[in-house]
């Protein structure tokens, strides 16, 4: 998209300083600023950086002083970091704009039910007696198996694999390689050792809001369902095992890994590679920093936890502290 810094005050409640009609088609960092590009200051320890920018537009705060010469053309705003964001996210829409398309090359059938403007990309599959909301976008090589809900206004990115009898919410988006439903790792010992597998009959819900990250799986459940709350957001390369629950606005990074039957509270937040043991609860407003390892009730609202086994991360570094020191002597 082409912006031109007239339009951009428009948008962002903002005023020009320099030519209005200086024009940007893209993005850049304020350090990579070049002509013909948009770039944004906010952060003061950059502020080296507004000085030798070669971008053609930066939004800047209102209440900024320059102390030396700015070549860009100014947008001045009440907040340059928040009008950024509402920038980003109005270019991302206007990609995203609803657009109705029924790939000849995807498959669906007679009992296949679409919403309006839905976009269905080459080599997709849905299935029977699915049910797909208004203005959802199932890009190219995604599945969706029999009896699915997929809610309005969803993102499905290529390559993601929805089994049977999902539920999905509204504004869902799922990143490519994402897998709902796969079985649980469910297997009972037989007496000469071997495994018997326990079949999983259930399925899961996922809420509004939800995003998932690339090649994160979620396990449906033995009976009932596996439950993702609304406003969820889970990052790449997580496991969510069966009958799990995660509460509304929890937030995962990387490679967490949450086991079976585990209750997660709203509005937590996981750090990378946290591993939470199966069966167990964890209270609203949980914090575990990153690597942490849960193998019990989280009883106490509003903790922060870290080590594995976690325990309060104040706690965690004042015995740090200690078991560093004596490794020095």
């Amino acid at each position: 998209m082409e912006y031109t810094a007239k339009f951009l005050a428009q948008l962002l409640k903002g005023t020009v300083e320099g030519d209005e009609n200086a024009k940007a088609t893209r993005f850049a960092k304020i350090e990579h600023g070049k002509p013909g590009t948009l770039s944004f200051f906010a952060n003061p320890k950059y502020e080296p950086f507004v000085y030798t920018s070669e971008a053609s537009i930066l939004i800047v705060d209102r209440s900024f002083e320059p102390k030396q010469p700015v070549k860009p053309t100014l947008v001045r705003v009440e907040n340059a970091y928040s009008a950024i964001a509402d920038l980003l996210k109005y270019a991302s829409d206007k990609k995203k704009k609803a657009r109705f398309y029924r790939s000849f090359c995807a498959r669906w059938f007679w009992s296949t039910r679409f919403g309006k403007k839905v976009y269905v990309g080459d080599f997709s599959y849905i299935g029977r007696n699915t049910k797909v909301g208004d203005n959802t976008i199932i890009h190219e090589q995604v599945y969706i198996g029999d009896n699915c809900t997929i809610g309005q206004n969803c993102i499905l990115y290529p390559g993601v694999r929805i089994y049977p009898g999902m539920v999905i919410g509204n504004n869902v988006i799922l990143h490519s390689g994402v897998v709902i439903g796969a079985d649980g790792f469910g297997n009972a010992p037989r007496p000469d050792g071997s495994w018997e597998k326990i079949e999983h009959l259930g399925n899961v819900i996922i809420g509004n809001d939800v995003e998932i990250g690339a090649n994160t799986t979620v396990d449906r459940a033995q009976m009932e369902s596996t439950i993702i709350g609304n406003g969820v957001r889970i990052d790449n390369l997580c496991m969510i095992a069966h009958n799990v629950i995660i509460g509304d606005h929890t937030a995962m990074a990387a490679q967490t890994g949450i086991a079976g039957s585990t209750e997660v509270g709203k509005y937590c937040i996981f750090g990378g590679q946290v591993g939470i043991a199966g069966h167990v609860k964890i209270a609203d407003h949980t914090t575990i920093m990153a690597q942490g390892g849960v193998i019990g009730n989280i009883r106490k609202e509003g903790e922060v936890l870290l080590g594995s086994p976690v325990i309060p991360a104040r706690q965690y570094m004042k015995a740090y502290a200690i078991f560093k020191r004596a490794a020095e002597e």
